[in-house]
């Protein structure tokens, strides 16, 4: 059974031209390939995979999956709006050599979302995977939060290995981590609460931040592991204004600006969202150069 640890870098969907830029794609996977990231999530919501087509969705998961092989686990999103379409892409994630899909509760109908209907939609689909699901708590952009309640129900299920929750509520991923059983995978949604869920037992992280800076968020973890709490608590401080700027400032956006920062292909995210202007570019552009400077950090600056 695939061990679900470490962190992962949920990698944004590059465009040239209105359509998935798979040269630069491969370019950029190389970077992240060859940090200490301990995998990949292909299809997150930096990935806009609300954004693609049943055909790009397909075609990216082929892709990552293939350059990848062999090198770090890839972590495939693919929660839809129905149980079917859901079971459909998680049995094309297994073809293509995912290690485990990361799946969203359907959110449109959310009045309907209850707790029995969301238990029964995860059991259909952890039945019918042919690889384990990972529980995706992403209230801010799903509107419907998971409840401890509800994830210590399904944790039971042997193929539901772990939840990336994203929601920010430190209590409740206590409770999560609480009552679960031990070999339930709990993961930071987002690098401004890593250090604190890996303390308190989370094994890792899925992170916008671990795109622009895989090795400082590895180290946040072996930090914590080796119980250098103040030299994590440092390095946690010093990447908080980055990581707001990639997630709750400017998104999507804002990251792939980062990432182009960094000498990465970051291109402008899909219509309707719209890239940044020069001011916030140049925000953003001091912002990484601080936390670059703070965690020493060579970050060439195009």
């Amino acid at each position: 059974m695939f061990k679900l640890c470490g962190i992962y870098a949920p990698i944004p969907t590059p465009f040239k031209d209105g359509q998935i830029a798979f040269a630069e794609l491969e370019s950029n996977l190389e970077y992240w390939l060859s940090s200490k990231l301990e995998g990949i999530v292909v299809l997150g919501s930096n990935g806009e995979f609300i954004m693609l087509s049943d055909e790009e969705k397909q075609q990216l998961i082929r892709a990552v999956c293939t350059q990848a092989k062999g090198r770090k686990p890839v972590i495939v999103g693919t929660g839809t709006e129905t149980t079917h379409g859901t079971i459909e892409l998680n049995k094309l994630a297994a073809e293509a050599g995912a290690s485990a899909a990361l799946v969203l509760s359907p959110n449109y109908f959310k009045k309907a979302m209850n707790d029995r209907v969301l238990k029964e939609f995860y059991l259909e689909v952890a039945e019918a995977s042919p690889i384990p699901i990972i529980l995706y708590n992403m209230p801010g952009n799903s509107g419907i939060n998971l409840s401890p309640k509800l994830v210590a129900e399904l944790a039971t299920h042997p193929n539901i290995i772990g939840i990336k929750d994203s929601g920010g509520n430190i209590v409740q991923i206590a409770e999560i981590i609480h009552t679960t059983p031990d070999d339930f995978s709990v993961f930071a949604g987002s690098a401004s609460f890593l250090f604190v869920s890996i303390a308190l037992g989370a094994v890792g992280g899925t992170l916008a931040l671990a795109n622009v800076f895989p090795n400082e968020c590895a180290r946040i973890q072996e930090f914590v592991e080796n119980s250098q709490f103040a030299e994590a608590r440092a390095l946690q401080l010093n990447l908080i204004e980055a990581n707001n700027s990639v997630t709750a400032r400017w998104g999507v956006s804002g990251l792939k600006a980062a990432l182009e920062l960094m000498g990465l292909y970051g291109g402008e995210p899909r219509k309707p969202l719209l890239p940044l202007g020069d001011e916030d570019r140049e925000q953003l552009r001091t912002i990484i150069r601080r936390a670059e400077e703070k965690c020493r950090v060579k970050v060439p600056c195009n």
